[in-house]
């Protein structure tokens, strides 16, 4: 066990965050055990039980914290084409799903029944669909209602192709990444002003 290091609160919460953060992106989750985040953080299990009570608790502060990162790191600029910008936040969530394919397996898989998780999930996709409306170019409330159908149908259909293909890759990055902006443009072109920077 490494020397334990006197941290605040706030310090070690963040300290036990990355070991797990680190644990669950390398291993399965049913390999991950509390007691080796404890040993890593340089902890005892009872301090680390302290701020997680259990394995799922962690995992879902884990998944809160990459959820959140996400959001940020997705810039949607109107000063960029639709398709420039779908990429762009394509990019981001496919870097990460690589990175953190267990982690990714284990929300959608392992934890697919847990109300925590998919709370989260759900929220970042709510966020996401949001963001999208309020760039784009939408000519009143009917069409608006119509657009927000089809993005929560869309990023409901990039969750399950992601993590489909986290699972067998049945074509590359870029291509994976072509093909769900190709999805979310021909899904909302027949909604969406006829302007080249939609496209």
């Amino acid at each position: 066990m490494p020397p334990r290091r006197r941290l605040t609160p706030d310090g070690r919460h963040a300290q036990l965050l990355a070991v797990g953060a680190r644990l669950f992106a390398a291993h399965p989750y049913a390999d991950v055990l509390m007691e080796e985040v404890a040993e890593q953080a340089g902890v005892s299990r009872a301090l680390l039980y302290r701020h997680f009570p259990s394995k799922q608790a962690l995992f879902a502060a884990v998944y809160q914290q990459a959820a959140d990162r996400l959001l940020a790191e997705t810039r949607l600029d109107p000063a960029q084409s639709l398709r420039e910008q779908l990429g762009q936040g394509m990019d981001v969530h496919l870097d990460y799903f690589v990175a953190n394919r267990n982690a990714v397996l284990a929300a959608n898989r392992v934890l697919a029944g847990d109300p925590v998780i998919q709370t989260i999930m759900s929220n970042e996709l709510d966020a996401l669909r949001a963001r999208l409306l309020a760039v784009l170019p939408l000519a009143g409330d009917d069409v608006r209602e119509a657009v927000s159908g089809v993005l929560k149908s869309w990023l409901v259909f990039v969750q399950v192709l992601c993590v489909d293909w986290l699972t067998r890759e049945t074509c590359t990055r870029d291509q994976l990444r072509d093909i769900c902006v190709g999805a979310a443009l021909g899904a909302l072109e027949p909604l969406l002003p006829d302007d080249p920077a939609n496209r």
